[in-house]
């Protein structure tokens, strides 16, 4: 298979960025993993094989952003996939400290990581940024505040960048999944195993690898082609907070 250049994956340690690394490499990138969990990255890069290799990168930590981009000299790829939510807060009651988190992670961790790298895309001749947003940033729930608005943002990000680089070989590329089976519950939920089984009851998520098989599609396609946007949702789901849960859960 011919090589097709480097591509850089954030947030790689777990779920779509992991499934996103895998699907890139058999697409014939040189992956490059980026996540603070060293253990699980050097585990996935020992699972792909060479010549996949990983630096730690905490995307809320300029200097740590900066570290990672001077590790990596070329990059083809950039996949913008590490975030998440922290609670489901009503704004009367809202957690500054996670909100602020997310705002960190899910917008300023985007922006960091594109200007590291975007000198690197332009010089690749047919750069590629991939931002993994969410459903969550183009629509509202109740007690979604705070993620809904650093999503929001991270959209409006999206979209601007491409107006900013037009003319410039790069490609912006924004994928907007909902409720997909990974450990995002897990993370909002700290844990609590009850609350994160609710949100999968009684219908079929995404997986991890159907998103990563939206990005795949979206990057490999002709220079002249930009796929500016993918909304990927499961077949029970119709928008952020309508559901339709079977009580058999028999969604075959």
């Amino acid at each position: 298979m011919a090589r097709r250049g480097t591509a850089v994956v954030t947030g790689a340690s777990s779920g779509i960025g992991a499934a996103t690394a895998r699907r890139l490499a058999a697409e014939g990138f040189e992956v490059v993993l980026g996540a603070r969990r060293l253990d699980r990255l050097e585990a996935l890069a020992a699972e792909i094989g060479p010549p996949a290799r990983f630096h730690r990168l905490d995307v809320t930590d300029p200097a740590s952003v900066a570290a990672f981009a001077d590790a990596v000299p070329e990059c083809a790829v950039l996949v913008c996939s590490a975030g998440g939510a922290l609670g489901l807060d009503p704004v009367e009651a809202f957690d500054e400290q996670g909100w602020r988190w997310m705002w960190e992670a899910d917008v300023l961790g985007v922006a960091r990581t594109v200007r590291a790298f975007l000198g690197k895309l332009v010089a690749s001749g047919d750069g590629r940024i991939v931002v993994v947003v969410s459903i969550a940033g183009h629509e509202i729930y109740p007690g979604g505040a705070g993620y809904t608005a650093a999503k929001h943002a991270a959209a409006a990000l999206t979209d601007t960048l491409r107006l900013e680089l037009l003319g410039r070989p790069v490609r912006v590329i924004e994928v907007s999944p909902g409720l997909v089976d990974t450990e995002f519950s897990t993370v909002r939920f700290a844990g609590d195993h009850d609350r994160v089984a609710a949100v999968y009851a009684g219908l079929t998520p995404l997986s991890a690898d159907d998103v990563a098989d939206a990005i795949g599609y979206a990057v490999t396609r002709p220079p002249h082609v930009t796929v500016a946007r993918i909304d990927i949702l499961a077949r029970d789901k119709a928008n952020a907070r309508d559901i339709h849960r079977h009580p058999a859960h028999d969604c075959s």
